[in-house]
């Protein structure tokens, strides 16, 4: 543990009442409690980062924790996301690329960040989503919680209203697709508990009681903003049309090749029966994705609340993420499963007692896999060996932070465990710098390099365009090359790692 983040873990014992004693040997009831909150399918749509969406619970948390700017996934979708983040290891590292293998069948003995904490004295529980469901079993993963998971496991399709009596119409317009069982959107006057997220909220809401005496790290994941966009029709009515931006950056970028792409088959459909949604049904689906992020909101504040009616705000370390980023129609692109910047950059709020950044927002390059060791270091606790990311504690403490480059990968086909092959063709490896990303596609099996791409600005989404072939002898260009050969070597196939 660095020198700040001694210091800073001074700071919380002291507003907590820590005794002194060693990590190995200090009683769990001496530090501070977790509560984990995650969302799905978020990109950095919050009111807090500049975006028009209604989000006041967590533009609060923000103002009185940290606000990290530059946070990136390591991969784009549920499983391999959250199974990286939850264990401190990269992708490749866990040969986890897919939504249907879960991280124990290659990595049995791997210890995860709640269990990491069971395994020292805490009261580890989770309530929703927050191991991906992983579709092939319904057990998630019972060695890392105190008590078993409440609504764990389900499909995002079968998020269908339940009320009693008779269920409101749906007012919403009709995309010409479902989503599972439930319409791609959904705009009903139904109360929050009809679907998951309130009934997630609920449930967290009785279990904090229930731990509230206790060490605790409470996992708390939320199924939303993830399709269907199926929010209460009042979360659809805080705005109007003209909030919701519009669409913009249609095309794809200039020079980009074919392979960064894919064909978004989750929201539009498998090929070749896809829909083509028109302006309108796109400006529906865009509505919806943004009361879906209101309506999360609304759920996160409930537990914020239930924080501080248990006195437990000046107790507890906050944080809140989300699994990955999302398109909505840019480049094309709907949902997930590209190395693009608005899929590898994910909301990130780190809200702590004590701490000397409360209210500031940070620049820092930081990845997701950076939260296990950064926990373990705010409360005191050893890390476990084999964790790849870095403490961010330093940085809650006022430093710049360390990283120069964030990793975030992807394979093709996005979905490859659904082919007859089961097999990737090829592997995105991507390289965020401060002055752009760098990305290569490489054969599966041989390590072929098949696409290369390089983008500045990367947040001007209406001016992006491939600059490979311009840039390719810049020190900038060279210095984010050299950073990913480094850690993704290229004379190694994707295959043989």
């Amino acid at each position: 543990m660095s020198q700040r983040s001694f210091s800073w873990c001074a700071a919380v014992a002291v507003a907590v009442g820590v005794v002194a004693a060693s990590p190995a040997t200090a009683v769990a009831a001496d530090r501070p409690n977790v509560l984990f909150i995650m969302a799905d399918d978020l990109r950095n749509d919050l009111g807090c980062y500049g975006s028009p969406a209604k989000t006041p619970h967590l533009d609060a948390l923000a103002q009185r924790g940290i606000r990290f700017d530059l946070a990136f996934c390591q991969q784009a979708v549920c499983n391999p996301s959250r199974s990286s983040l939850l264990t401190g290891r990269r992708p490749d590292t866990l040969h986890l690329w897919s939504n249907g293998q879960h991280f124990r069948e290659k990595n049995p003995d791997v210890v995860t960040l709640p269990q990491w904490f069971k395994e020292n004295g805490y009261q580890s529980r989770c309530v929703g989503k927050i191991f991906h469901n992983w579709h092939t079993r319904a057990k998630g993963d019972r060695r890392s919680w105190s008590a078993d998971e409440f609504l764990h496991y389900a499909n995002h399709g079968d998020d269908l209203p339940q009320v009693n009596g008779e269920l409101p119409q749906n007012h919403a317009l009709d995309i010409g697709r479902m989503y599972g069982k439930v319409p791609l959107c959904e705009k009903r006057a139904v109360p929050d508990e009809a679907y998951y997220d309130g009934r997630v909220a609920a449930e967290a809401v009785r279990v904090l009681a229930e731990v509230k005496d206790q060490p605790f790290f409470l996992a708390v994941g939320f199924w939303k903003p993830h399709a269907p966009f199926n929010a209460p029709q009042k979360y659809w009515d805080l705005y109007n049309p003209q909030d919701i931006p519009e669409l913009r950056a249609v095309a794809r970028p200039p020079g980009a090749p074919a392979i960064a792409f894919h064909d978004s088959q989750e929201i539009l459909g498998v090929p070749p029966k896809q829909i083509q949604p028109n302006p309108a049904q796109i400006a529906e689906m865009r509505h919806g994705y943004f009361a879906t992020i209101s309506y999360l909101d609304a759920q996160i504040g409930k537990l914020l609340k239930a924080l501080d009616d248990h006195k437990l705000t000046d107790k507890t370390i906050v944080v809140f993420l989300s699994d990955h980023g999302y398109h909505l129609g840019e480049f094309g692109l709907w949902a997930k499963t590209s190395c693009f910047e608005l899929d590898a950059r994910v909301p990130l709020i780190i809200a702590a007692p004590a701490m000397k950044t409360a209210g500031k927002a940070t620049t820092a390059i930081v990845e997701l896999l950076d939260l296990f060791p950064t926990l373990t270091d705010l409360c005191g606790l050893k890390h476990p060996p084999g964790l790849e990311g870095h403490s961010l504690a330093p940085i809650l403490d006022g430093a710049k932070g360390t990283k120069t480059v964030a990793f975030t990968q992807h394979p093709r086909p996005a979905y490859y465990d659904r082919t007859e092959k089961g097999l990737p063709e090829a592997m995105g490896y991507s390289a965020r710098t401060r002055h752009g990303r760098y990305t290569e596609w490489r054969d599966w099996e041989i390590g072929k390099l098949v696409g290369v791409e390089y983008y500045e600005q990367v947040a001007e989404l209406e001016n992006a365009r491939n600059l490979y072939d311009a840039k390719k002898d810049t020190a900038e260009l060279k210095a984010a090359r050299a950073a990913l050969h480094q850690q993704f070597p290229p004379d190694v196939p994707p295959a043989k790692r």
